[in-house]
């Protein structure tokens, strides 16, 4: 069989909705890296927040924060962050609607406010262990490759139209990724794949959320999960089980990475 690269999503996909590892998708990683596939992974996370998988699943190859921080082997090649003025302008429309932001850069994340029950509940809904530092001048003088801005969805319309530098994909009921116009995963994966000149035959990637659209529309071999958004599922070749179903094994033997009998 030939070298194939394949990417995964997180939540939702590698992780289950109680952001547990599956035993099956972590035998199908191995077994994947046994028969010398290219791994990596494609999330909106920061590299800060998947540390503790990328050593589990001994995957040091990723695309972050939706495609602006893009890592081979450990090693940065792709770095995108977001518009400083535009990120003023955007923080100070945002203090005026009582809307907190975080700023993340690849080491850690600063929040504009000390507290805010949005924040609370949208970052503990990732169960990491990492917390958001009050530091509302932290975006000044330093690359951020992705903002969290905290609003309901009935409010996002009013960034989205006033902020034409920014990218908005709602994440969670409280918060959307902010991110540069134009910015993606799918964006990220082709500069990794340019970068190693791997045909996009080879390339393979498995997601279920909003902001695997483009990398699933891009991506010719692209699985989406069983629990994906149905607008997920309509943009994808291909569509395995749910996460707690062993979908990524089903999805790799869908897809012929993987034999029947794997794991």
């Amino acid at each position: 069989m030939k070298k194939r690269m394949i990417f995964f999503d997180i939540d939702g996909t590698l992780l289950n909705h109680d952001k547990k590892l599956p035993k099956s998708t972590k035998e199908a990683i191995t077994r994947l890296k046994e028969l010398g596939h290219e791994l990596a992974i494609a999330t909106g996370r920061a590299p800060f927040m998947f540390k503790e998988l990328r050593e589990e699943l001994d995957i040091d190859t990723y695309v972050s924060f939706n495609g602006q921080y893009v890592v081979y082997k450990g090693k940065p090649v792709f770095q995108n962050p977001l518009d400083q003025e535009e990120l003023y302008h955007i923080t100070k429309f945002a203090e005026k609607n009582n809307h907190p932001i975080i700023y993340q850069n690849h080491e850690k994340m600063h929040a504009s406010v000390k507290s805010h029950p949005y924040i609370d509940n949208g970052i503990g809904s990732l169960k990491i262990k990492e917390k958001a530092i009050y530091d509302p001048l932290y975006y000044q003088g330093r690359e951020i490759y992705q903002s969290l801005l905290f609003c309901m969805e009935e409010e996002e319309d009013f960034y989205r139209d006033k902020f034409k530098k920014f990218e908005f994909i709602r994440w969670h009921e409280f918060s959307m990724d902010v991110l540069p116009a134009g910015g993606s995963k799918a964006k990220g994966i082709e500069v990794l794949i340019n970068y190693l000149n791997i045909s996009m035959d080879q390339v393979y990637a498995f997601g279920d959320g909003l902001n695997d659209i483009e990398m699933l529309s891009f991506v010719k071999n692209s699985v989406a999960m069983g629990n994906a958004e149905q607008q997920v599922k309509e943009v994808a070749k291909y569509v395995t089980k749910n996460v707690d179903e062993d979908g990524i094994l089903r999805g790799l033997q869908l897809v012929g990475l993987l034999d029947e009998e794997a794991v």
